[in-house]
């Protein structure tokens, strides 16, 4: 039997980007640059090609985690502040010109998912959530061992469901009356402006205040917790999801996770799916984007 050929895999993010060559499963080389600033499409492609070009030769095809919208294997960007001019941008055939090689995108949380799904914390699922509470807060769906894609690349946009508003931001997405998006209430970005009004520094001192007993500091990092468990919840009810795992800065820390467990045992027993944390960290995204690239 003869053994696949090595697959590539990029993450392209907005602080840094990353590209590794894997042989079943695993990845066997790897490397790294920074995003380009101004982080513009042109700029941002080529130095793609540039990274990735030298594990391209080796590869069967390649694989591409990208924040942002992805439909079709086109891109346009849900941060324009940090992906200027990224609108409806052909990503999947432009890197896969460049490198050729067979190319599929997806969105950087729905590749997470998939690599947790196939290779991780969601083995074993059939209808799986993946949850990254981080800079902003993302999510993928694995249903019936399908990954979830949705034309408009609106797949399992959590951050962008309403919440109750306390902490509103006159950003991107206006609050509907006493409601807001569920990122800018929950997220690293979130808890680091509670922090500073509590005169904390940043999200992860308002964690570690909260972890070692701060009743106020606590008071904010449990209704983070508590807000993503209610959807973690809703999620159950409408898909019947039944793992959820949690990954980014703030989702892997061990007391946000017992937080959300413990807001989770509020809801009736059969909208409680086990919660866990991510097992890939920060290579989720990179290796879901290279097994989706060689799935069959």
């Amino acid at each position: 039997m003869s053994t696949p050929a090595p697959l590539l895999a990029l993450d392209i993010g907005g602080t840094s980007m990353r590209a590794a060559l894997m042989e079943a499963g695993q990845i066997i080389r790897r490397a790294e640059v920074r995003t380009p600033k101004p982080s513009t499409p042109d700029a941002v492609i080529a130095a793609a090609l540039e990274l990735a070009g030298p594990l391209a030769p080796d590869a069967a095809a390649v694989g591409v985690a990208c924040a942002g919208a992805v439909a079709a294997g086109r891109v346009t960007a849900t941060a324009v502040h940090t992906f200027p001019g990224w609108t409806d941008i052909p990503l999947e055939g432009q890197i896969g010109a460049g490198l050729n090689l067979p190319c599929a995108a997806l969105n950087d949380a729905r590749a997470a998912a998939w690599g947790e799904y196939a290779a991780g914390a969601g083995r074993g699922t059939g209808e799986f959530m993946f949850i990254t509470v981080s800079t902003g807060v993302g999510a993928g769906l694995v249903l019936g061992g399908r990954l979830h894609l949705a034309g408009n690349g609106l797949d399992a946009e959590l951050g962008f469901v309403s919440v109750p508003a306390v902490w509103k931001r006159g950003a991107e997405v206006s609050p509907l009356g006493e409601l807001g998006p569920l990122e800018f209430e929950t997220s690293g970005t979130a808890l680091g402006a509670q922090a500073l009004a509590l005169g904390l520094t940043d999200a992860r001192a308002l964690a570690d205040a909260a972890e070692a007993g701060d009743g106020e500091a606590d008071a904010s990092y449990r209704r983070s917790a508590a807000l993503i468990a209610w959807k973690i919840a809703d999620i159950a009810a409408l898909l019947g999801v039944t793992r959820v795992a949690l990954g980014g800065s703030v989702g892997l820390r061990a007391g946000y996770l017992d937080r959300v467990r413990g807001s989770l045992g509020q809801f009736p027993p059969r909208y409680q799916p086990e919660v866990v944390h991510a097992e890939l960290g920060a290579d989720a995204g990179l290796i879901g984007a290279g097994l989706w690239a060689g799935r069959d």
